[in-house]
């Protein structure tokens, strides 16, 4: 490389969260600080994190959206924040989320006139559609999703079949595929590591043991993996299924599993964090299910294939793209009777699983480093050929008033929110105490009249929200 760069990583999730987004971020964070330069990775905040990296992490102002969609949403907005980039000597901008991640880049690059790179990880329109019920509100949102990322000056893709969705959406601009890597080193763990899961996990060593990694959603095709398994008991045939990972869904996905008479079969090990032994779970089973067309690059596939593990999934999946059927995975139809058929009669010949998992490690594998390697060298073409002033782009102008506004408002909501949650815990602590004692009538007053002042200071923040909505609605309107 001719020259240390100093990147500045975006992303909407982050440490504690984990999925594969934010595993993305980490290891580009850590192979580019300790290779090619330095790394600033800007985060929403979340409460009592402490960020421990060689790296530096600067988190902006959130508001609790994890319900909705997983994780909390940033609001990029405020001056104080923004003012810390002023002294940053930063050279690209790397956004890994077209929301909150892609505005504050783009506010960014007017402030440091240096380029944005994006990449498209994720089927964002499956993801809105969960989040938002009304049709028109989700055009209108992958509308202002597709033109945030269209306002970017390099965009990347996970795989093939993610560029293709991208277009689908709506995007009409040239895209690069940039494959991400695993942190697993290639090889199985040791014999007793593997052991060791067998004992936690009470995995037989004479049954097929059947291994699902990742969120726990619906759209993962958990419901093809239960309902071939119930065919498979249903054939007299015994095994053991681990599921790793958490999600909106999970509480659903147990009680189907329930349902389906399978409780003594499934294990729900939760997620897990630690990667020595996620990747000590991933050697000590004999075949992965992943039977997801939601993913668009399957970074699973490959950690599997890290360790040794054949994975089966679907024909025509981003996860499926560049692998062989029958020789790296096993590629099935988008149905329960397809991998009942693999798995039923694959009962006892369990070395089929091994050799296809022996080859994905020899094919598949693709490190972070040499992923990464390959990414830098695209940001030093990238910067080579870049001039701010002739992108004539529309402008991110910061108007100090409106996002101050903004900033002040939106946290003074969340403030509010807690202070109203505290409260009634204290409220309730307190009334147990005036409802056991006759004399305390007068503090039972007191405390009622400061929950209604309360509930009333709630309530004149939330009069503000639609005078919030109209003056983001109308700025967006006239600088977007």
């Amino acid at each position: 490389m001719s020259k240390k760069l100093n990147v500045c990583l975006l992303n909407d999730s982050f440490p504690p969260i984990i999925d594969g987004v934010a595993n993305a971020v980490v290891n580009y964070s850590k192979i580019i600080q300790k290779y090619y330069g330095n790394v600033i990775v800007a985060t929403p905040e979340y409460p009592n994190v402490k960020d421990n990296y060689d790296f530096q992490v600067l988190r902006y102002p959130s508001v609790d959206t994890t319900k909705m969609v997983g994780y909390r949403a940033g609001l990029p907005f405020d001056l104080n924040y923004l003012n810390k980039f002023n002294n940053e000597n930063t050279d690209i901008l790397h956004s890994h989320c077209p929301v909150a991640s892609t505005f504050l880049a783009r506010i960014l690059r007017d402030k440091i006139h240096k380029p944005i790179v994006f990449t498209y990880h994720t089927k964002f329109d499956i993801d809105i559609a969960r989040a938002v019920n009304s049709k028109l509100i989700q055009e209108a949102a992958i509308k202002l999703l597709i033109e945030n990322i269209e306002a970017c000056d390099d965009i990347w893709v996970v795989s093939q079949g993610a560029g293709e969705n991208l277009k689908s959406l709506g995007f009409k601009g040239e895209y690069t595929v940039m494959h991400n890597g695993v942190d697993f080193t290639k090889g199985k763990s040791s014999s007793e590591d593997i052991e060791a899961i067998k004992k936690k996990y009470d995995l037989p060593n004479d049954l097929p043991i059947y291994l699902f990694v990742g969120r726990m959603m619906w759209y993962k095709g958990l419901k093809i993996i239960i309902d071939a398994l119930r065919q498979k008991k249903n054939a007299n045939q015994d095994f053991r299924m681990l599921f790793v990972g958490d999600g909106g869904d999970i509480k659903e996905v147990q009680q189907y599993v329930i349902d389906q008479d399978l409780t003594d079969k499934c294990i729900f090990a939760g997620a897990v964090s630690d990667r020595k032994i996620l990747k000590d779970i991933f050697s000590s089973c004999d075949v992965f299910l992943f039977p997801s067309t939601f993913d668009t690059n399957g970074i699973v596939v490959r950690e599997a294939a890290a360790a040794g593990l054949g994975t089966i999934l679907i024909k025509g999946s981003c996860a499926a793209e560049d692998t062989i059927d029958n020789q790296n995975v096993i590629q099935i139809e988008e149905n329960a009777d397809s991998l009942a058929k693999v798995l039923i009669q694959n009962n006892s010949n369990v070395n089929f699983y091994h050799q296809i998992g022996e080859h994905a490690q020899q094919q598949l594998y693709l490190s972070w480093e040499d992923a990464v390697k390959k990414a830098v060298e695209r940001y030093q073409e990238i910067l080579k050929n870049y001039h701010y002033e002739e992108k004539g782009r529309k402008s991110m102008d910061l108007q100090d008033n409106f996002f101050a506004m903004w900033a002040q408002l939106a946290n003074g909501l969340e403030k509010a929110q807690e202070n109203r949650l505290l409260f009634e815990i204290k409220y309730n602590e307190q009334l147990k105490k005036v409802e056991s004692n006759p004399f305390n009538q007068k503090l039972n007053n007191f405390i009622e009249e400061q929950r209604q002042k309360s509930l009333d200071s709630l309530n004149k923040f939330n009069a503000n929200k639609e005078e919030l909505r109209k003056l983001i609605s109308d700025y967006f309107d006239h600088y977007l």
